[in-house]
């Protein structure tokens, strides 16, 4: 068996006022998965919780993003989260607030028999 990449979810989440990098981490990583109901684990006799998926996360300021926060929004199976420097940070004109956004890629990997080649 081999774990291999089956889908890959993209999605984008801000925090308008406050610069809360984790508050627009989680909502870029919801964005990714919400927009998807992956049967494919179910359709291949596998229970959902078999999925290991590997989040990415790009903001400015990676140090800032609370990964198990991030790791928390998953639904089914296990994860790992590695955070980047991406994203934006767009100041407010008085320079005391900013609006944040964040950038998630989540890979799924299925742990599937390899392939035969004759």
């Amino acid at each position: 068996m081999t774990w291999k990449r089956v889908v890959l979810e993209i999605g984008m989440g801000t925090d308008i006022r406050g610069a809360d990098y984790t508050k627009a981490a989680v909502r870029a990583l919801r964005d990714a998965l919400w927009h998807n109901c992956l049967t494919l684990a179910n359709g291949l006799g596998m229970p959902p919780d078999s999925m290991r998926v590997e989040v990415t996360i790009g903001v400015p300021r990676p140090e800032k993003v609370d990964q198990a926060a991030v790791l928390a929004v998953l639904p089914h199976g296990t994860g790992t989260v590695h955070v980047v420097e991406g994203g934006l940070e767009i100041p407010n004109d008085a320079g005391t607030d900013s609006t944040v956004m964040a950038c998630a890629a989540a890979v799924v990997r299925l742990d599937l028999p390899e392939e035969r080649t004759a």
